[in-house]
């Protein structure tokens, strides 16, 4: 009998409900009762993935938000055992981005009847990444966006902590893709995603898929409120054509340094201050179970490595 592992971050979660809803729609499904593991403050996920797989599991469901999720991504990538998501964050970037449903009983049925499909993954030096990496200005509103406050409002909570720093300085950055020539660049962010939607909808990287062997990359560079309001108007109007303030590349491995330490977060959750960040991408690393009617073969590796346009511009 096939068993599956479910883990917890008991943050976000009621977890005597979790536990019985869980197990009764895997025992309908005909599994075993599954392996129950908790998340702690010292080990967000990485450790209770460890354990799933050492114990056999052909099914990992995590129940948290997208940082639960990524501190289980080191475990499970490669291994092929498939992951299923329960939503119970505030952005719920990857299930969004993915079409699994934010409501719980829903995305317990994509996890327990879905269907599973590969998907690509980043890696920000050691650490994976299945969402977007970055430094600066998104880096620096995820990190004063407090718990309360999203608790409280959701995801608007980023949109006050991010007007806080709208006038932050602009940094200096050099951006090399797949090994080129530096591009040398004003910036107010730099976001590296395996795939496109952000919190409210809003999709930055409008040519990311998180299966086409690539990462796509958004240099964000407005200097006043009105540059500002224009940014996020070509974001709302899903706007591909070149702009000053507004370029994207893409390719296998992104090199970004800045001029000084800066901000920097993985998956919305905020890592330690730095100067840089060097990513790759790792084709095909994770199983994930999808709804059936959104999961699709890896189709978009055909469209190839469209990079760089000659003349600095981006598609």
């Amino acid at each position: 009998m096939m068993r599956a592992a479910v883990i917890v971050n008991p943050a976000k979660a009621d977890e005597s409900h979790l536990r019985e809803r869980v197990s009764e729609e895997l025992t309908a499904a005909g599994w075993s009762t599954p392996l129950w593991l908790q998340t702690t403050p010292e080990d967000p996920g990485y450790g209770m993935a460890r354990t799933a797989i050492e114990a056999g599991a052909q099914l990992v469901i995590v129940c948290g938000g997208d940082g639960t999720v990524m501190a289980c991504l080191g475990a499970l990538a490669g291994t092929g055992v498939p992951l299923a998501l329960i939503p119970l964050g505030t952005g719920n970037l990857l299930a969004r981005n993915l079409g699994v449903p934010t409501q719980f009983a829903e995305a317990l049925s994509v996890a327990v009847d879905g269907v599973d499909r590969r998907i690509d993954l980043g890696r920000a030096t050691d650490q994976p990444f299945a969402v977007m990496a970055g430094i600066g200005f998104d880096a620096a509103m995820m990190a004063d966006a407090s718990e309360g406050m999203k608790r409280i409002v959701g995801w608007p909570a980023y949109v006050v902590s991010g007007l806080r720093h709208l006038r932050d300085p602009v940094m200096s950055v050099r951006l090399s893709i797949d090994g080129g020539a530096p591009l040398l660049r004003p910036a107010r962010t730099v976001l590296v995603g395996n795939v496109g939607r952000l919190q409210g909808g809003l999709e930055v990287l409008l040519d990311a898929a998180s299966d086409d062997g690539l990462l796509d990359v958004v240099v964000v560079a407005p200097r006043t409120l009105r540059d500002w309001i224009g940014v996020a108007w070509r974001v709302f109007r899903r706007r591909r054509t070149w702009h000053p303030h507004l370029e994207r590349f893409r390719g296998r491995s992104i090199l970004v340094e800045a001029d000084r330490v800066m901000p920097r977060q993985l998956d919305g959750e905020v890592i330690d201050e730095g100067r840089g960040l060097d990513i790759r991408v790792e084709p095909d690393a994770l199983v994930i179970r999808a709804p059936k009617s959104v999961a699709r073969p890896a189709d978009h590796k055909a469209r190839g490595h469209l990079g760089r346009e000659a003349n600095g511009r981006t598609r």
